[in-house]
């Protein structure tokens, strides 16, 4: 028998496609993580253009949210931040099962889009509510574990803070990490 020469059979070719129909079958939830959004419907990079236009209320600049806007499209009314944003708060429309709260990951949030010169999303500000129920503070060092599985573990810049003098542990535990 020659080398180098493979005989193929049908039991080959079955084989053959079997492994291919299990990589796709394994690979196609890879493919959807990577067309997710980063949250809900938006994305960095997307145009304030393309923002959506129901679902969500109380736009504000995050540097002064005295300074109310009407809209995505407001953000030029906002401050520029030291990184050359200008970040806008808002909230999820009222959903009665979170108490008017806007949750992301089972834990009351306030939000705010980081918006370029260029109209662009350039980055997405996620915080624990620090007027949440007492109850979800002790749960609020879990949402940053939650953020890491859905983003992976690379890239994070994080650090553990001292309590401040109005802060306080909550049932003898205290985490402030930023």
């Amino acid at each position: 028998m020659p080398m180098g020469r493979t005989r193929i059979t049908n039991g080959n070719v079955m084989n053959f496609a079997r492994m291919a129909a299990a990589a796709a079958i394994l690979l196609a939830p890879l493919a959807a993580v990577a067309e997710q959004n980063d949250l809900r419907e938006f994305h960095v990079g997307m145009p304030v253009s393309a923002l959506p236009q129901s679902g969500y209320g109380d736009f504000a600049c995050a540097a002064d949210p005295a300074k109310t806007l009407s809209g995505w499209d407001g953000y030029k009314a906002c401050p520029v931040a030291s990184d050359g944003a200008r970040v806008v708060s808002f909230r999820y429309a009222d959903n009665p099962s979170t108490e008017g709260k806007t949750v992301v990951a089972g834990q009351p949030v306030t939000l705010a889009l980081l918006i370029d010169d260029q109209a662009e999303v350039v980055g997405l500000r996620i915080a624990t509510d620090p007027h949440a129920r007492l109850y979800l503070h002790k749960k609020a060092h879990l949402f940053a574990l939650q953020v890491r599985a859905r983003f992976g573990e690379g890239g994070w810049n994080c650090r553990k803070i001292e309590p401040t003098a109005t802060e306080q542990p909550v049932g003898g535990v205290f985490f402030h990490d930023h």
